[in-house]
């Protein structure tokens, strides 16, 4: 059985920290191409940041150089450090594994981060 949890997520003010984490089973974790994903309110949800199985990473223009994802094999999770945080930063963030295409996606439950200002 595929899951994926986040964890990690809360308030915090601008300029903050934060560090998500998600923890995958049922997948073959070490050659997965990791995502993580936001969504804000009244928004669509977007890719963010990607770490493949070998640890090439790439990154949205919103969040680069201030998120860096990583991973760790024998522990089955993908991290999300979140520095400089700011208030459109919050949204309720998501890890998830790419699929071929034509592939539903398999979403963890989120995790809500909120940045005040």
């Amino acid at each position: 059985q595929v899951q994926l949890v986040e964890n990690g997520g809360g308030l915090v003010q601008a300029g903050g920290s934060l560090r998500l984490s998600c923890a995958a089973s049922g997948i073959p974790f070490n050659i997965s191409t990791m995502d993580w994903y936001r969504q804000a309110p009244g928004k669509q949800r977007d890719l963010i940041a990607r770490i493949r199985g070998r640890g090439p990473t790439s990154y949205a223009d919103s969040v680069k150089g201030r998120f860096t994802i990583s991973r760790d094999n024998a522990k089955n999770t993908v991290y999300l450090q979140m520095n400089s945080m700011r208030p459109d930063d919050t949204a309720v963030y998501y890890c998830t594994f790419l699929v071929p295409p034509g592939q539903a996606s398999t979403w963890g439950q989120g995790t809500q981060v909120t940045v005040s200002s």
